[in-house]
């Protein structure tokens, strides 16, 4: 397919550019220069590379904003026609084709951005008609500032659990640009990791990614304006915000928190298991060592204080859930414990 599509660039830049170099020649008043055929040439190619990257521009853009940009040029077009009649009587010719030429520019632009944008209110996405095959159903999923800069959602698409169209609101861009701009190192840090996800995110093409551009002026927080919007295209919205997740879920919008999903994939540990543990520090209660898992569940581990920087096994004991996230207690196993002896 990559060699097909290269040939097929190749074809077109050189039909161009002999179609040029042949059209050019024939201009009445451009035939006496030698230069006139060459010149034609360099227009041809130029309208390859056009065409070349309207294509490429086009297989991005999702299919409402097509059809909503079409039928608004349309309409637009014909709003030009109309007017026409207003111009017949000008005698002057220059005036009437150029007065034609504004207005064709000016309602044609109108009609195809407010076009792709009003498409909305019409019950997109809900028709069925241009639902794509084995898409019907999937709705949206509106992605949010902390889920962008985490990144994991790159690692999620790439094992192909999610699918569907995301969207990334335009105040989203906005605010990571802002965080990018921050004088806090730190800040500055986390904006421009999110810019670098979102450019991933379009060069690797994992899902159809799409630029929403709906403001709420009358709402200030970011989080109001996500679900505004959520509520809006009927969507999911992305996260690991737990606050946006809860509030999120009391307004009646279906929530995909990513580090609930961390949570769930986490390995099962049963009480009695033996657990090959590296003591990294001490626990709060006296004699406590502490490790951790792979997935960054902390265990704690009891009479293994004096064993730091030491590999030990440890049989678990109890698990305890807490909001932010779960504790594993063991104990030594009898054999590591007669070594701390």
């Amino acid at each position: 397919m990559a060699w097909a599509s290269l040939v097929t660039k190749i074809i077109l830049i050189v039909v161009c550019s002999v179609g040029g170099y042949l059209i050019a020649g024939q201009i009445e008043r451009l035939s006496p220069y030698a230069w006139a055929p060459w010149a034609g040439v360099g227009v041809g190619f130029c309208f390859a590379l056009f065409t070349v990257w309207l294509v490429k521009t086009v297989r991005r853009l999702p299919i409402k904003v097509l059809v909503g940009g079409t039928l608004g040029l349309v309409m637009g077009l014909l709003i030009v026609k109309l007017l026409s009649f207003a111009f017949i009587g000008i005698e002057n010719a220059t005036i009437r084709v150029a007065s034609s030429v504004v207005l064709v520019c000016i309602f044609g632009y109108v009609g195809l951005v407010v076009g792709s944008i009003k498409i909305e209110e019409l019950g997109w996405p809900s028709w069925q008609f241009f639902q794509r095959p084995g898409g019907r159903g999937v709705p949206l999923k509106v992605l949010d500032t902390s889920a962008i800069i985490d990144g994991r959602i790159i690692d999620i698409l790439q094992a192909g659990f999610l699918e569907g169209t995301f969207v990334i609101p335009e105040f989203v861009l906005q605010e990571l640009q802002h965080i990018a701009d921050s004088p806090d190192p730190s800040r500055k840090l986390r904006g421009r990791r999110g810019l670098d996800m979102l450019k991933r995110l379009q060069e690797e093409e994992l899902a159809e990614i799409r630029i929403e551009r709906q403001h709420f002026p009358h709402l200030n927080e970011v989080d109001a304006k996500l679900a505004a919007l959520a509520v809006r295209l009927n969507a999911s919205i992305v996260t690991n915000d737990y606050n946006l997740s809860k509030v999120a879920e009391v307004q009646g919008i279906k929530v995909l928190n990513i580090n609930r999903l961390a949570s769930a994939l986490r390995p099962v540990v049963l009480p009695g298991e033996i657990l090959r543990l590296q003591i990294l520090k001490e626990g709060k209660e006296e004699g406590q060592g502490i490790a951790y898992l792979e997935d960054g569940t902390m265990v704690v581990v009891e009479n293994a204080a004096k064993l730091l920087g030491q590999e030990v096994e440890a049989s678990v004991t109890s698990i305890l859930q807490t909001t932010g996230g779960r504790m594993i207690f063991t104990t030594l196993k009898p054999s590591e414990s007669g070594r701390r002896h």
